[in-house]
This record gives C-alpha cells, sequence and structure tokens, in this order.
C-alpha cells in the first residue's frame, strides 16, 4: 500500500502560515482563516465528550479537568492582548483569571488536588463566542507589516493559535485517559483501518547505518516558532545505527514478557520511582492482562480496540528507555534512544516540511486518522515513520540555542523547562499540527509523561549531559552577573571593561595579573587580553563557580527581576564580550580570601582589587599584605565609592570616612598613607561611574574612584 492509495478521510488543516509576503490584505486574510480553521477544529475535539463528568472530572489527577482547557485557549488570546497593551478591556475577568494557568506536573507523585468553581459548559461556550468575535475584528483592523515579527501585533494572534494547537494534540490526550462511557466517537475523528491483530505477521524491526557528520540546528525558515527554536546549535555525531521502523506494540511485547517491568536492572531511578509509584505493568493504554497477549486491547481517543500489534508502541520516556536497556544486553549492542542530533539527521531524509506537503508524507497534520496506524505504512527515505504517526522520544533535555532569548509576552513558554527533566520529543503525532508539525519544532515533557509518543532506538555511543538549573537565580550572583556582563543603562560603560581600559598604559609589564574580588570575572576576562596568565580571586565559591562554567566556553543564563514575583532571562557567553577560548585559558580562577592571602613574592605586574576595600573587614591587612606579592614597577590598582558600612568593615578599622583627632580623614588620605611607603601614586585619582539594576524602574548609579599605584 502506498501513500497515494490511501483515502484523507480528515479534512486537512490549513498549513502553517508563512511570516513574509507580497501584500498585507493576502496576509491578514490568512491569518484569519487560519484562526477561524484552527478555531473550529479545537471545538470539534470536544465533541467527543458524551458525559458532564468529561467536562469537570479531571483524566488524570496532574491535569485540570477539561472545562479548563476548553476555555484556557481563549483566555490566552485576551491575556496575551492585554500584557501587550492591544486591548484595553477585558471580556471575562473571571475566566481570564481562572483559566490563565495551566499545571505543569513538576513530577508523578505531584498531585494537583486544588479545588475550583468551574464555570459551566454554556458559560465557557458564551465566553469562547465572545472572544472569537472580538479576535476576528482585532485580525481585520490591527495594524500590519510584512514580514511579520516578534513585535507585531500579528505575531500575539499567531502566538494564540499555535497555542491552541498544542492544546489540541495534549487535550486529545486527556480524552483518552477518561473512562470510555464518558467519551464518543465522531465522525470527524475516525481510526485507523488498517492493523495486524497476529504478532508473529508484525515485520521485525532492522538497524540502518548512518554515517554521522555536522548537524546545525535554529531555526530559519519562514514561519512562527517558539523561543527555543531559535539561535544555533552545532553537534559532530560520529557513525550510528538507526531502527528502520518505530517500536511496534510486537516488538515491545518481547520486554514485558521478558519480564523487564520487574526488573530493576532496566530502570533506572527516576523510572523505578515512576513505575512503583504507578504500579506499572504495561503501557497504560494497554487493557487487559498482559500475560494473556490475544485478548489485549488498545485504548484510542474514544474507543478500545483488539490489539493493533503493528502499530507504535506508545509509552513514556521512561518505559521506553527501559526496554532499550533489556535490549541492549538482549542483543549485545549499545542500544539505547536517540539524541535530538541524531534524529535531526535522520529527519534530513523527508526533504520537505509541512508548508510545502500536498499529500503529507505521514500520518501527521491530521492528514489521514484520528489514531496510530502500521509502523511499516509511511516509508521515508530509508525508515518508517521519521515524521508523524507517534512523537519519538530523545535522551536530550530541552534547553536553549545559542542565542537564546524570550518573548516578552511569554516569557514562561520554555524557561521552566529548562530544568533537565523535561526531554525533547521529535517527530510529531498523527495529531501534530501547525508548528508542531514543523521540521524546527522543539517539545519537551517530563519524562514520565503520556503523549500520543513511542520511540526508536539506535546503536550509538553519544552521550547526552543532564543540566540542572541552568538559569542561576541566586539573586546576588544575578546582580552580578548583569552588573558585570549585562547591557549598559544610561549611556554608562562597562565598569570593569572601563577600569581595564584606564589602568593599562600605565602597566609597562604585563606577564601576571590579579584580579582579586573578581565576582563573576568580567574584570579578569578583559585582563586576559592583554596578559599572559591572569588570577581571579574571589571570597565567594558560587561566583567563582559561574566564572569557571563561562571559562569553558558555557552559556550561563541568569533571571534578573523585573517588577514584583515577575523576572527576566538574560545569558552571558564569553564570544559575545569578545573573549575566545585561547584567552579565557589564560585564568586561574580561586576562591581566596582577601584578608587571608598565601604569600606568592614578586609575582603580579597588576594587582586590581575593584569595590573591594570598604567591603573587607581588615582592609588595612590586605594593603600590607600585597605589597610583596607585586614586582618591583608593578601597579596596585584601587577602586572604590568608599561606601563604609559596618555590617561589612567594624568601624575601627575603616580606613577612611571617619574624623581622627578632630579632623577629617577621607578614604584617599588613609591610602595615601598606608601606600607611601612602598609605592609612589602615579596618577590622579579618577572617578569611575557605574550603573547597577535593581528591577525594571531602579538602579543604582555609582561613582567609584580609581588611584594608580607603583611599587618602588
Amino acid at each position: 500500500m502506498t501513500i497515494s492509495d490511501l483515502p484523507c478521510q480528515l479534512p486537512a488543516p490549513a498549513r502553517t502560515l508563512r511570516l513574509s509576503g507580497s501584500s498585507a490584505d493576502e496576509k491578514r486574510a490568512e491569518l484569519l482563516a487560519y484562526f477561524s480553521q484552527t478555531w473550529t477544529l479545537y471545538e470539534s475535539l470536544f465533541d467527543c465528550l458524551a458525559d458532564e463528568r468529561a467536562w469537570f472530572n479531571k483524566a488524570i489527577p496532574l491535569r485540570h479537568p477539561l472545562i479548563f482547557y476548553f476555555g484556557h485557549t481563549a483566555s490566552f488570546y485576551i491575556n496575551k492582548l492585554m500584557a501587550g497593551r492591544y486591548l484595553d478591556q477585558r471580556v471575562d475577568a473571571r475566566i481570564e483569571a481562572m483559566m490563565a494557568i495551566g499545571v505543569d506536573e513538576m513530577s508523578w507523585d505531584d498531585l494537583d488536588d486544588n479545588h475550583y468553581d468551574w464555570p459551566t459548559v454554556a458559560e465557557v461556550r458564551d465566553y469562547r463566542g465572545k472572544v472569537n468575535t472580538l479576535v476576528r475584528e482585532f485580525i481585520k483592523t490591527m495594524p500590519l507589516e510584512l514580514p511579520v515579527s516578534w513585535d507585531s501585533p500579528a505575531w500575539v494572534i499567531l502566538m494564540g493559535i499555535e497555542h491552541e494547537r498544542i492544546h489540541l494534540e495534549t487535550s486529545s490526550v486527556l480524552i483518552r485517559q477518561l473512562p470510555l462511557a464518558w467519551v464518543q466517537s465522531q465522525p470527524n475523528w475516525p481510526i485507523c483501518p488498517h492493523a495486524r491483530h497476529d504478532r508473529a505477521s508484525v515485520p521485525k524491526n532492522t538497524l540502518i547505518a548512518q554515517a554521522g557528520g555536522r548537524v546545525l540546528q535554529g531555526k530559519t525558515d519562514d514561519t512562527y516558532g517558539w523561543d527555543n527554536e531559535y539561535g544555533t546549535q552545532q553537534t559532530e555525531l560520529s557513525p550510528f545505527r538507526a531502527s528502520k521502523m518505530l517500536v511496534s506494540n510486537a516488538e515491545f511485547y518481547q520486554f514485558i514478557a521478558a519480564n523487564g517491568y520487574n526488573d530493576a536492572r532496566w530502570w533506572d531511578e527516576e523510572g523505578l520511582g515512576w513505575r512503583e509509584f504507578a504500579q506499572a505493568t504495561m503501557p497504560t493504554f494497554w487493557v487487559g492482562d498482559s500475560s494473556d497477549p490475544d485478548k489485549l486491547k488498545l485504548r484510542l481517543m474514544t474507543e478500545e480496540v483488539p490489539m493493533p500489534w503493528d502499530w507504535p508502541a506508545e509509552v513514556n520516556q521512561l518505559e521506553a528507555a527501559a526496554f532499550c536497556r533489556w535490549l541492549a544486553e538482549e542483543s549485545g549492542k549499545a542500544i539505547q534512544l536517540p539524541c535530538e542530533a541524531e534524529y535531526m539527521l535522520l529527519r534530513e531524509q523527508v526533504s520537505s516540511d509541512q508548508p510545502e506537503w500536498d499529500p503529507a508524507p505521514g500520518n501527521i497534520n491530521l492528514a489521514y486518522w484520528a489514531s496510530s496506524c502500521p509502523v511499516d505504512l509511511f516509508a521515508q527515505g530509508e525508515f518508517f515513520d521519521l515524521v508523524g504517526n507517534a512523537w519519538q522520544w530523545t535522551t536530550t533535555p530541552i534547553n536553549g540555542f545559542d542565542g537564546f532569548r524570550v518573548h516578552p509576552l511569554y516569557d514562561d513558554f520554555s524557561v521552566p523547562t529548562f530544568d533537565g527533566k523535561h526531554t525533547l520529543i521529535k517527530g510529531g503525532s498523527w495529531i501534530s499540527t501547525g508548528n508542531e508539525a514543523l521540521k524546527s519544532s522543539r517539545y519537551a515533557f517530563r519524562r514520565h509523561f503520556f503523549q500520543h509518543a513511542g520511540f526508536r532506538y539506535v546503536v550509538s555511543s553519544h552521550q547526552e549531559s543532564m543540566t540542572l538549573n541552568p538559569y542561576e537565580t541566586d539573586s546576588m550572583v544575578s546582580q552580578y552577573l548583569d552588573f558585570q556582563y549585562g547591557p549598559g543603562y544610561y549611556g554608562v560603560g562597562n565598569y570593569a571593561e572601563t577600569l581595564v581600559d584606564r589602568i593599562l598604559p600605565y602597566c609597562h609589564q604585563q606577564e601576571a595579573a590579579l584580579d582579586i574580588g573578581c565576582a563573576t570575572g568580567r574584570a579578569s576576562f578583559a585582563l586576559a587580553r592583554h596578559f599572559t596568565a591572569v588570577t581571579g580571586m574571589d571570597y565567594s565559591a558560587r561566583f567563582i563557580d559561574v566564572a569557571l562554567q563561562l571559562t569553558s566556553g558555557e552559556d550561563f543564563r541568569y533571571v534578573v527581576p523585573e517588577e514584583g514575583d515577575l523576572v527576566g532571562y538574560r545569558q552571558v557567553c564569553l564570544k559575545d564580550i569578545g573573549i575566545d577560548s585561547q584567552q579565557a585559558q589564560r585564568i586561574q580562577f580561586v576562591q581566596g580570601d582577601a584578608c587571608n592571602l598565601k604569600p606568592q613574592p614578586d609575582r603580579y605586574d597588576l594587582v586590581l582589587a575593584a569595590n573591594l576595600i570598604d567591603r573587607l573587614r581588615q582592609p588595612a591587612r590586605f594593603l600590607q599584605a600585597i605589597v610583596p606579592m607585586i614586582r618591583q614597577g608593578g601597579v596596585l590598582a584601587l577602586s572604590s565609592p568608599y561606601t563604609w558600612l559596618e555590617e561589612f568593615t567594624p568601624k575601627e578599622n575603616w580606613i577612611g570616612g571617619i574624623r581622627e583627632n578632630g579632623e577629617a580623614l577621607t578614604t584617599y588620605q588613609g591610602l595615601q598613607r598606608i601606600l607611601r611607603d612602598h609605592f609612589e601614586e602615579i596618577a590622579a585619582p579618577q572617578d569611575v561611574p557605574f550603573v547597577i539594576r535593581e528591577t525594571a524602574r531602579k538602579f543604582q548609579h555609582t561613582q567609584a574612584q580609581l588611584t594608580l599605584w607603583r611599587k618602588r
């Protein structure tokens, strides 16, 4: 059977819109049609609910009931248009507050036990009707320039459309988990009629060799995208082999028959925890007794059917990984789930993308059925189902590419998933439409999550790292990162770079430098452009850890406060400040106490202590201990706003800002007194301004005094 022989039983959804075009009027009409088609399609899904209980009872404890999702996609438009200041009045403040935020299941046993006074179905339908009218009128009258960009009101509309298409799929999964008596089949949602009910007749999976190579990722196509799709990433892959087909129910049953669910060897710690919690003995959508396979059934969205053994096994990532560990031992091969880059290399065998599909190359984009289908039905290159049928689990935790930035109107779309616990799924399922069906799409779920998702396996040596907490939320660390690497404010240049620029003309020798009190290391990196060796020292291990991570070439992400509970997200990368890996390797970051320095005689041509002396408990002791560490002719550079506070420095240890014998003693005078026996002052004091951001509208503007001293 070929694709051309298959009837397209479902009305094909409109293709994803191009952002560019020759006519704003034509684009407006396309956008209106795309919105209307999405809206109608979404509402038709809820026609599959046959009982009032299906609306108001949770399909699973970790999610809201379906009444929430019915209203949520409509309220999303209003909430985003209000946030973007495109509307000045709400449609229904109660519904828009209650249905604004969904539940992100933080773990398989983190149950949402909240009870809500949900509106009736009739009330939500009425609300949806009002929103539909409002959005249609907005599309007709909004300003529209091409191509559509992030700051365009049309982008907000596309965001709402693609958001609703995501919930089209996730709501279908919830419907699939409702009691069968609460749902009903609909002619617009037909199941695939092709299935093998004899396990012996299912074709055997085989492995196909792939050469590996360089994989470049990052959205470049002219369609709407979510924030995590943009930026760039390059991966070098070694040769590997990949399974020709998705793992079928028949192939997965071998794992069950081998007692795989009960053998702890095949499960990692997270998998064991989920397996015990769920008391799982077979995939969640299988119905019956796994010891009697001939009587097993498969739960679809609205009905149960005799087990289609040649359809993909739909499991969570923990089950898929356990199967791979079992098969690895059975076969003696290094079998595992593919990483995202390996999948993307395979995806190259499907030359087209969703906007050009006619017909769709697989069971995707609602082109054929409202269910999976045989794993050997849709050939794509050497493989089957590289796109469509069921999503494919990977080993890759989702993260942002190099250059990642969030959209200001949806800053929590991706960032909460950048925790090492959300794993990417690729390829789409039968109900993946819109952005989900694009090659550039990147969606991730927790590993215990059930989607219309299966897997293929690879023989590969590639190992993905599981990055945890990639966004630094420690307020002090984040503030220093923003101070040292963030954007400039009010025309004031970067403080660390300015200091280094002013100091360098006085450094006759540039072999070794010490940046003491380096914080997250910006001045150390600036010095590394000029000095052969740089030591960055700070008392705080948190700061040193950040600097070391930057030195390794990794991006570092952090949050900054905006107002109240709202935060922004930023990213630091050395190449963005003009530092290459060779320069970074000149730096040794160490933890150290400026008031208890290890003697290192005649080591440094420059010691920079920026904003340090007024934060030390014994500043005079530091100034005395640093003398022997500086080579003859070397420079000591001190900068400080002289903000003496007893919480940092006992008042008896202040070296200035006090009255001595009734006369004012400034810190500059105190420095002259302490340093005159070993140093000569080589430049007049200079004021160096800096700005520290506290919130989006609160900043500290400070003048530090820079003094320069040469050792005799």
